[in-house]
């Protein structure tokens, strides 16, 4: 007997389960905006030139794609283990290869948008660009997490801003006093 938590036929378990992929993805997407772009906004710090900032952010958009999906992989492949050693049906199994891949596609959606605001603006204009692009998404990824887990959406997303935030102008200042001190430019 199917017991409906949605009106829609819909098991509670099926319901929890679709809900903790979306979880994930606004998550992997969450991961790819700030990551990507404390990259870039880091290069930025250091430079202007359009050649070192893309080659910096296409770096960090792949290795952080790469690194989500493998993460994900080896998180799910013991879940697998666990739950087939506890004699779970093979359809109550979540596909460590589909979890890798929805992690993955997550990240890359995330990091498209520091690479426009960083490579679009004129020089001048980068680093302010990207910083306000980057912290209204991180608020909105933030209350729709929260939204999804039917928690506050403004405390959710004041602290994916702070923490997004306080990661863009560590790497500023970093990637600033480097290019200052002639260390590296």
């Amino acid at each position: 007997m199917t017991i409906s938590a949605n009106g829609l036929g819909e098991t509670r378990e099926d319901l929890a389960s679709r809900l903790n992929w979306l979880r994930a993805g606004v998550l992997g997407a969450n991961d790819g905006i700030v990551s990507v772009a404390a990259v870039v906004v880091g290069v930025a710090g250091v430079t202007n030139s359009t050649g070192p900032i893309l080659v910096a952010g296409l770096a960090a958009v792949l290795g952080g794609a790469i690194s989500m999906a493998l993460g994900e992989y080896v998180s799910v492949s013991s879940q697998t283990d666990s739950q087939k050693a506890l004699g779970a049906e093979a359809d109550e199994v979540v596909s460590p290869w589909h979890a890798a891949l929805a992690s993955a596609l997550a990240f890359l959606a995330g990091s498209v948008l520091p690479m426009l605001a960083i490579l679009l603006p004129p020089p001048a204009m980068r680093v302010p660009v990207t910083f306000v692009a980057v912290l209204v998404a991180l608020a909105i990824t933030g209350a729709v997490g929260a939204w999804i887990g039917r928690a506050k959406a403004g405390r959710a997303a004041v602290r994916v801003v702070v923490g997004g935030g306080l990661a863009l102008a560590a790497t500023f200042a970093v990637g600033s006093w480097l290019g200052a001190s002639g260390v590296i430019g």
